[in-house]
């Protein structure tokens, strides 16, 4: 690997490391801090979670089309590292009080705030690592796995520190935002004129032209089914798990123990991913994502303890590295490069903040009223269905073949494949 792509390949791992180092330490316990700590009820949760995933849903269009008019350019990136930075004091000084008192209020806000910075943000920030790698010769997922290994690295302590004061872990997601400016700034990626031009040329009509596209409806298929529908049940399962351990406080900590064994699991699958899609086709490897997706689900239905609970969580580490490079060689075997910021910042990012807004408060109802085990064996029935429904029309996809020489991986890679 050449000097610069080296060199941007140690930063951009450094940077999504703290990033979601960030993003564990004030996200991976909300559904806990919200119901135990603030005493909120399932549709009150799930009331919060729709908000999030609605601001969500508004600032991914934006990134969208803004990652695709500024190119290479680190201006996002910069955007959600100043957002990282003050998380710890929104959410223990503002966040809380409000959702306490003015729920609604709170939620609204935090929605605007959580959504954009480390839902939506977190978007952003694949698709440019995915468009820097394309133009200096790496793979996305071996930079992800480092942004795996900072999540289990926050995941390894967060129930313990949460024992002790949530702040602590709040104040944590700040001090790792901190880090974020400096490190994208070591960072030398060259913007060649050209480039910069084509970028430039993006305009609002062309995006919107995507929406016309029959291509990009059928990949909506198994993104506003299958994979939204384990995002909502993904929300509060963390609630679910710790009460089945003797006390609240050992759920915690053994959630956050395994946490971060399946995400250390995780950044391994995210290592050979690449090789397993290669040899199935994106189209196969989105299917088996989604294929164990409702495993889980289902699983989680029927599980009895904390062993078997603990098998469905670790399915995550083998379902999101082959649902994660999948999709990215979806988009660039069936999409135009220069849109494909906005096709995976509306078409999945969005997608999934659509699908979460309307399916959250509905899922917390259904949690109070029939229970966790109930609610997710419909919600992998439904699941099922779009599932069957997606492996009738989303676009074939060839397996790719192994090259060995120097050239062809070029032209691998130029290709974004």
């Amino acid at each position: 690997m050449a000097l610069p792509a080296s060199r941007n390949y140690a930063a951009l791992s450094g940077f999504l490391f703290c990033f979601f180092f960030a993003q564990a330490m004030a996200m991976s316990l909300l559904s806990i801090w919200l119901s135990r700590t603030l005493g909120l009820g399932g549709m009150a949760v799930g009331t919060v979670f729709a908000a999030n995933s609605v601001g969500a849903m508004c600032a991914q269009p934006v990134y969208g089309f803004v990652s695709d008019r500024m190119g290479l350019r680190k201006v996002v990136p910069i955007g959600v590292a100043l957002l990282v930075i003050v998380s710890g004091p929104f959410l223990a000084w503002v966040y809380a009080p409000l959702l306490m008192t003015h729920v609604v209020v709170g939620a609204v806000l935090g929605g605007v705030y959580l959504g954009g910075t480390f839902m939506a943000g977190s978007y952003a920030l694949e698709s440019y690592v995915d468009r820097v790698g394309r133009k200096y010769g790496f793979e996305y997922s071996r930079v992800r796995l480092w942004g795996s290994l900072g999540y289990a690295s926050a995941a390894a302590f967060s129930g313990r520190l949460f024992n002790l004061s949530p702040s602590i872990n709040f104040a944590l997601a700040s001090v790792a935002g901190l880090l974020l400016v400096p490190i994208i700034l070591a960072a030398t990626i060259r913007v060649a004129d050209s480039e910069q031009a084509a970028a430039g040329q993006v305009t609002v009509r062309d995006t919107l032209a995507l929406l016309r596209q029959g291509e990009f409806w059928r990949f909506m298929v198994l993104i506003l089914g299958v994979t939204n529908l384990y995002l909502v049940y993904d929300q509060q399962f963390p609630f679910y798990f710790s009460s089945l351990f003797p006390t609240p406080e050992q759920g915690n900590a053994m959630f956050g123990y395994l946490n971060a064994a399946q995400i250390f699991v995780e950044a391994g699958g995210l290592f050979v991913a690449p090789l397993i899609v290669r040899r199935i086709g994106a189209t196969r490897g989105l299917l088996l994502a989604a294929a164990i997706m409702i495993v889980r689900i289902a699983g989680s239905g029927v599980a009895i303890g904390p062993v078997t609970i603990s098998i469905c969580k670790m399915a995550h580490a083998i379902e999101l590295p082959i649902l994660g490079v999948s999709i990215f060689r979806y988009i660039a075997c069936h999409f135009e490069t220069r849109f494909a910021a906005t096709v995976y910042m509306v078409g999945v990012s969005f997608g999934h903040s659509l699908g979460l807004a309307v399916l959250s408060p509905v899922v917390g109802a259904a949690y109070d009223r029939i229970g966790f085990a109930h609610t997710y064996l419909l919600i992998g029935a439904f699941a099922t269905v779009f599932w069957i429904w997606s492996a009738r029309v989303l676009a074939p996809t060839p397996p790719e073949v192994r090259r060995t020489t120097p050239a062809a991986r070029s032209d691998s890679i130029a290709a974004g494949v």
